[in-house]
């Protein structure tokens, strides 16, 4: 008998949600205490001009900035930050009225599809997967589908929202700490504000998902009572309401941020000879607000929606088997234990990296620290798994195998969840070889740039198509093992811990827009040179744990995909999936084609952007006097260049969205649920391998152009310095790679996740109305 029972399971999940809640406002609140001087008139929230620090700390930086007015460097810091807090909550608050639209109409369509399944009844009937019982009616079902898609979109839209907040917060906070302390000491003081600040943005969501999704569990039960079926598939629209969100959120954010970092590289860098984030610069602001809206709100959107779906996933296939026929609500809430479990071994993780004697000391520390996170994560949690699975579950139990039971004991469980975890950090690990400037691979990129861009262009790519190969080995592992063990409910589980630590994949994916934003402003304010090479080697090392939570978000996509699409299969009633079935294998065919639409319309959608944004700062360079010679009082209209990405980005999201949003539907109803199992089985397949791949090829380019910037070797010095003919060559590989790493290429796991959900939350409206066509041939 399992040691965990109903009332341990719900104490012990919300408790673990408060704690990690109550830990990220213990790192914002230390954070806050980096003050920030107030401009004239307008209070800073925290500090109001106050300078905290021995008096030894500021008679060093005196020294070192010899003669630089830092009272004036402090306040034009501030104004930056304001500036890009601004311009980031005026953008996300336009696209979620757009948004707000859009979830209203989705939601009624989802009501009328599933109502409509048996013509809107209010009579109970009989349940789909035990007939001797009666289930409650397909119109409950349906309201409690829109009402839990509703939510989902609702935690989706304020977790981006809070984490811009949190980046927006930290981002000057992180440039003025690097200025503190002289070199070692700033790197350590700027290294411990931006990962605190990723931490209460990781902390937070990861929290307040598990906290929301476990209250909606309980409330839509008093209504369910035993019907847990029907409980569990009307909580699969919590997934959908969560990826829908984020599916418009990174697509719309990196086009935003696309548009303005190509614009501003490719003029700034390229043609005038200024350095990055220089204030003459008129797309910096633009390109600065872009990091938060799309890295930062984007990327916790997406990690909210795959946490969603997973856990969706691994609940509903559960509440079909052994676990919900015998309403064991303990072992059926063993995802959500398991979940719980990881935000407190992430909080005794982030102790590691900012309390313990291994900190952060030095420049050369940053990047193993970071490192450490994910392995100290992944061996924490995998004891932590062990004692839910041994403590929470019956020793042995039966699992829905496509019309079969299958005996599972408690260990094979733990063997899936640790099968995600470490596969995991396998794809972390891998991602960080092919991005990091450390290593042979973008060296080797930095290195081809001697012959110019083209050359720079052709091993980027090679980079990039050789990571995916040891991942989709991991992936592959993870899933034979997990479906042989546990079938479906294993790979569902496998997706689950390979997210368990998402509050630490969270923390280190969000240091690095926090830090690069850091650097921006250090830049624009009028930092020496030393600063911003502290900053930048900050950015460096975010911009691999970026890749590495990239790499994460796009595994844990697949199997989180595949484990739906089990759920899909059960829900529809398909017995088997044949691959050589005409009508299984066309959508298995336009399955496989639709990342490459899609990924052409955002790759078209940035392009076009930009080319605006090129022609903004061109203008503005020629027709500014004295903007580029840098006149005293003389500034850009940083204005405009916002509104060009904002106009841009919701304008260009809306028909990729609408591809994503669209296909399911229209196959399902037009061909049925099993030429739409095709499409998804196609769009799992292609799309896992173009994004890793795309993500990993702009990663390269990225670090080989900071390779050769920061000079810090012999073969790195005798590229540069910036502004030679190889760093032009760098600078253009990266502006290739910008809308491959932070726009199509994170927006397709997104893809493969979204058509996966939807269509089992719509199954039942496919299985009783689709194949419109292919049932009259």
């Amino acid at each position: 008998m399992a040691l965990i029972g109903t009332v341990a399971a719900e104490i012990l999940i919300p408790l673990a949600s408060v704690i990690g809640i109550l830990f990220a406002v213990l790192q914002w609140y230390v954070v806050s205490k980096v003050p920030v001087p107030s401009l004239a008139g307008d209070d800073d929230a925290v500090g109001k001009g106050n300078r905290s620090g021995s008096a030894s700390d500021y008679e060093e930086e005196e020294e070192e900035e010899d003669g630089v007015d830092y009272r004036g460097v402090e306040a034009r810091c501030a104004e930056i930050q304001r500036a890009i807090a601004v311009g980031a909550s005026s953008f996300l608050f336009t696209e979620y009225k757009y948004l707000a639209a859009f979830t209203l109409a989705f939601a009624a369509i989802i009501f009328v599809s599933l109502g409509s399944v048996r013509r809107f009844s209010t009579s109970s009937e009989p349940c789909p997967y035990d007939p001797t019982l009666r289930c409650h009616p397909a119109l409950a079902n349906a309201a409690f589908t829109t009402v839990a898609f509703l939510l989902g979109a609702i935690t989706s839209v304020v977790s981006g929202y809070l984490g811009m907040r949190v980046a927006t917060f930290a981002n000057a906070r992180t440039a003025l700490e690097a200025r503190r302390g002289g070199h070692g000491g700033g790197v350590a003081r700027a290294f411990a504000v931006a990962f605190r600040s990723g931490a209460a943005m990781g902390f937070l969501l990861a929290s307040s998902a598990l906290l929301v999704l476990f209250a909606a569990v309980n409330l839509f039960g008093l209504y369910f009572g035993d019907d847990w079926a029907g409980l569990y598939e009307a909580i699969t629209g919590y997934g959908l309401g969560g990826s829908s969100m984020a599916l418009f959120g990174r697509v719309g954010g990196g086009i935003y941020t696309k548009a303005a970092d190509v614009g501003a590289d490719l003029v700034g860098k390229v043609e005038r000879n200024i350095p990055e984030d220089d204030p003459r610069n008129p797309a910096v602001i633009a390109d600065n607000v872009g990091d938060n809206v799309g890295d930062i709100a984007g990327m916790g959107s997406d990690l909210f929606g795959s946490y969603a779906e997973s856990s969706c996933a691994a609940l509903f296939v559960a509440s079909i088997s052994s676990f919900g026929m015998k309403h064991d609500f303990a072992a059926m809430m063993y995802p959500l234990l398991v979940s719980a479990a990881g935000i407190v071994m992430c909080a005794a993780t982030t102790l590691v990296a900012i309390d313990a004697g291994i900190a952060v000391k030095g420049v050369d520390d940053v990047a193993p620290t970071l490192k450490r996170q994910i392995l100290v994560s992944t061996v924490l949690m995998t004891v932590a798994v062990a004692a839910v699975t041994f403590l929470a579950l019956p020793r042995s139990f039966t699992l829905f195998d496509f019309g079969h039971h299958k005996l599972v004991k408690n260990w094979h469980l733990f063997i899936c969840v640790s099968a995600g975890l470490w596969a995991g950090l396998v794809i972390g690990y891998v991602t960080e070889y092919f991005t990091s400037n450390a290593y042979r691979p973008v060296q080797s990129v930095a290195r081809s740039c001697r012959t110019g861009a083209a050359t720079n262009v052709i091993f980027g790519l090679a980079v990039g198509y050789k990571s995916v190969i040891i991942p989709i080995f991991a992936i592959a592992g993870a899933i034979y093992a997990s479906f042989r063990l546990a079938a479906m409910y294993g790979i569902a589980l496998s997706a689950l811990g390979m997210l368990s630590t998402i509050a630490t994949g969270l923390t280190i994916d969000a240091y690095g827009p926090i830090s690069d934003n850091a650097g921006g402003i250090a830049e624009m304010a009028g930092m020496p040179a030393a600063v911003r090479g502290r900053t930048d080697a900050l950015d460096a090392a975010g911009n691999t744990t970026a890749a590495i939570g990239k790499g994460f978000a796009i595994g844990s996509a697949a199997l989180v995909s595949l484990s739906l699409f089990g759920a899909y299969v059960s829900r529809a009633g398909i017995e088997t999936v044949n691959m050589v079935n005409p009508r299984v294998f066309v959508g298995l065919l336009a399955g496989a084609m639709l990342p490459y639409w899609f990924s052409a319309m955002t790759m078209r959608s940035v392009g076009s952007a930009a080319l605006r944004m090129v022609e903004e700062v061109r203008r503005q360079f020629e027709e500014i006097p004295g903007l580029a010679d840098g006149l005293a009082g003389v500034s850009p209209d940083y204005a405009t260049c916002v509104r060009i990405s904002t106009d841009a980005s919701l304008r260009e999201m809306v028909a990729p969205g609408a591809l994503v949003m669209a296909s399911p539907l229209v196959v399902g109803t037009l061909f049925g649920v099993e030429t739409l199992a095709g499409l998804l089985a196609g769009a799992l397949v292609s799309g896992v391998q173009v994004a890793i791949s795309a993500s990993n090829s702009g990663g390269a380019w990225d670090n080989a152009k900071k390779y050769i910037e920061a000079g810090a070797t012999d073969e790195a010095r005798s590229l540069g310095p910036k502004g030679s003919e190889a760093h032009k060559a760098a600078v253009i590989g990266d502006t290739i790679g910008d809308p491959l790493k932070d726009t199509s290429g994170p927006s397709l796991n997104i893809l493969v996740k979204l058509m996966a959900v939807e269509a089992l939350v719509f199954a039942p409206f496919f299985a009783a109305h689709g194949g419109i066509i292919f049932n009259h041939l």
